[in-house]
């Protein structure tokens, strides 16, 4: 594997590129920070707002899809600063954790109005084990709802306006801001709503899971979209983003962070909300060879919180370890929701770990240590 020369990416994380000196795209983009005129972006972002204000007060100025996290307790209170009136619209997680609640609660004390969905939790345990099975995401119905579910709330409500938060790609600050086809379509959405692959159509038949158990998870048409003129922007593309500082003025707000650091992360302040998401992130690392703390460690690199060996000492204590728990709670009792053994869930790790990168014996088998701890291959990142 090769890494970035700034910070502890791998070439193996997709869409990440290198150029001629080493660095990767991401720490490009960070440094093109540098010369953005940001009052600028702030001048824009408020021209759009008044835009898309309720000129006649008879319905929401904007949809913030929130989880209760950092980040989305920081954009309610920018809108809120702003002068927004917003709907905040939740797509509950899958196996919320009780800060993960608390922080919910927070949000709905802060002023605004609030919708929670919480799709079939019946069906949504099917989908959480079919994602882990097909495409090795647990996470596949969470991440396909974050952004089908506030987007049905914007149809159904006619709110044309959807405040999204950091744009991961970093290319653009969304269709609000085109003067032509600003609407989002369907290809938008696809783009950036975690697929992975399996279509939501591809899972009538499966499990008994029949169309209608499926609406949650589904796009409205183009034209329900065009009618409304659902729109969105990416608030990290007007002001500069930082889960670090989010973290704080949002802790300024009543959001609460945990006493220790997040089992695989390096901080105690993002996702806290699912307990599944240790067996997501511990996926990635067995897909890719990097997981949560490698991410967050290179986020701090690139605002130098931290020099390269800093981090690589805590990705080394964190990163990658097998999840026995996650917030505190046992592996066997977060697989028991989707009705899965440890046995059948680290046979179902053993299938996506990829033998390229994690050490194996003579037969091919994957070693591990007495923790179910994987090696690399080859660990050139120092």
């Amino acid at each position: 594997m090769k890494y970035c020369k700034r910070c502890l990416l791998p070439d193996s994380k997709p869409n990440l590129m290198f150029d001629e000196d080493g660095i990767c795209n991401a720490c490009r983009n960070f440094e093109n920070r540098k010369i953005v005129d940001w009052d600028k972006r702030k001048i824009e972002l408020i021209e759009i707002l008044d835009k898309y204000k309720s000129k006649d007060e008879s319905t929401w100025d904007c949809i913030i899809p929130v989880s209760g996290g950092k980040d989305s307790t920081y954009q309610v209170i920018k809108m809120l600063e702003l002068g927004m009136n917003p709907l905040c619209v939740t797509a509950t997680t899958c196996d919320l954790s009780e800060i993960g609640r608390k922080n919910i609660e927070n949000i709905k004390s802060m002023g605004v109005d609030y919708v929670e969905f919480t799709s079939n939790r019946v069906v949504r345990a099917k989908l959480n084990k079919i994602g882990l099975i097909q495409v090795g995401d647990i996470s596949w119905p969470e991440h396909v709802g974050i952004f089908t579910i506030p987007v049905r709330a914007a149809v159904q409500f006619k709110v044309p306006l959807i405040v999204w938060g950091e744009n991961s790609q970093n290319e653009y600050g969304g269709p609000a801001a085109a003067v032509k086809n600003n609407t989002l379509d369907r290809q938008w959405l696809e783009e950036f709503g975690g697929l992975l692959g399996m279509r939501v159509s591809d899972l009538v038949g499966t499990e008994g899971i029949e169309k209608r158990h499926l609406i949650p998870f589904t796009y409205p048409t183009d034209e329900e979209l065009k009618e409304v003129g659902v729109t969105g922007l990416f608030l990290g593309h007007y002001i500069p983003w930082d889960g670090y500082s989010n973290a704080l003025i949002a802790e300024n707000h009543g959001f609460t962070s945990l006493n220790h650091i997040v089992e695989g992360s390096a901080v105690d302040y993002e996702n806290i909300d699912n307990h599944q998401t240790g067996i997501h992130d511990y996926f990635k690392f067995l897909k890719f060879g990097f997981a949560r703390a490698t991410d967050i460690t290179s986020l701090h690199i690139r605002r130098e919180r931290l020099s390269r060996d800093e981090a690589l000492t805590i990705i080394k204590k964190n990163d990658g370890k097998f999840p026995w728990t996650y917030l505190d709670k046992p592996l066997e009792e977060i697989l028991d929701k989707i009705d899965l053994t440890v046995d059948e869930f680290i046979e179902i790790c053993d299938q996506f770990t990829n033998k390229k990168i994690f050490k194996t014996d003579r037969r091919g088998n994957l070693i591990k240590d007495k923790y179910g701890n994987l090696t690399k291959i080859i660990d050139d990142n120092e």
